[in-house]
């Protein structure tokens, strides 16, 4: 059993940045392939970012080049860093995990195992 426990979120102005975190039990995380998707206020949930067991990464091209994804595997803890906010940004963001990593389907939520509650990111204009 893997749990997943997101921080991080807040509400913050445009431009602005945060940083979410997303600690993960389990004794192999290095063999876990990690994912953001975020679901906005009345819409379906969406691809956010990914980074397999071997720190490849891949964004949704919404975020590409403003958001950065990243693992510190001796914390056990995902990280995606949000710089350049706009309103569209706003939305419930949850952390996923793919135990272990499949080596694919990472912008698809049917292909994660596991979960976090999630974190709200409000930003204002």
């Amino acid at each position: 059993q893997v749990q997943l426990v997101e921080s991080g979120g807040g509400v913050v102005q445009t431009g602005d940045s945060l940083r979410l975190s997303c600690a993960a039990s389990g004794r192999t995380f290095s063999s876990f392939a990690l994912g953001w998707f975020r679901q906005p206020p009345g819409k379906e949930r969406e691809f956010v970012a990914a980074i397999s067991r071997t720190s490849s990464t891949y964004y949704a091209d919404s975020v590409k080049g403003r958001f950065t994804i990243s693992r510190d595997n001796a914390k056990k803890t995902v990280y995606l860093q949000m710089n350049s906010l706009k309103p569209e940004d706003t939305a419930g963001y949850y952390c996923a995990a793919q135990v272990p990593d499949y080596s694919g389907g990472y912008a698809y939520s049917s292909t994660y195992d596991y979960w976090g509650q999630g974190t709200q990111v409000t930003v204002s204009s």
